[in-house]
């Protein structure tokens, strides 16, 4: 898949008053700082299209953007050590809950690891309730570009050992790195194979 164009359509806090439900939609989620913004950018080919920041939270809503006219790429708030309240931590915990489960044209979650870590509660715990929802995820390991090699391939298959231990089949896994559009053509590609089997929602 080439992408020849990326806008951004819209934000929302209500799964409900995000746009007509009658494309295939892709949701990116992970842990706060995982370099979400950085993926989306590259998996665009649109530096700015999705804001970069150091701080940890910069995503607050459920973000939509527009790819070729077909399809939705959905930049969801991150989960994790955010430094939010409690109260409005609880508010994206709903929030996003409520997208994930409701979200009839929602083919596939991409959940972002760091490549660099063990694999920690709050990643296991989410994938685990997607997993128990029946919502079809896959999972991207991001920043593979501050390791080695061989210690790429170490880590991702800690965490296919680990979660093997959990689930009879392992989701597909990817390996990115945003500074070096590693990863970017099989994504792509996996989400055209999707978007060529949708069928509109009636």
């Amino acid at each position: 898949m080439k992408v020849q164009e990326a806008r951004y359509v819209m934000s929302n806090s209500d799964y409900q008053k995000c746009p007509e439900p009658d494309l295939p939609e892709y949701a990116f989620i992970g842990r706060s700082n995982v370099g979400k913004s950085s993926l989306i950018n590259m998996l665009t080919g649109k530096k700015s299209l999705a804001k970069t920041s150091q701080q940890p939270g910069k995503t607050q809503l459920i973000n939509h953007y527009f790819i070729n006219e077909l399809w939705y790429l959905v930049d969801l708030p991150g989960y994790g050590y955010a430094k939010v309240s409690k109260v409005e931590r609880e508010k994206w915990e709903t929030m996003i809950n409520d997208y994930l489960h409701n979200r009839e044209n929602l083919i596939c979650t991409f959940v972002l690891i760091d490549v660099r870590h063990s694999a920690l509660a709050a990643d296991l715990e989410f994938i685990t309730a997607l997993g128990e929802a029946g919502i079809p995820f896959h999972i991207i390991f991001t920043k593979a570009d501050k390791l080695k090699p061989g210690q790429v391939a170490n880590k991702v298959e800690e965490y296919r050992q680990t979660l093997s231990e959990l689930w009879e089949e392992v989701p597909p896994m990817f390996v990115t790195s945003a500074e070096k559009n590693e990863g970017r053509d099989a994504i792509l590609q996996t989400i055209e194979t999707y978007n060529q089997s949708f069928e509109k929602t009636k």
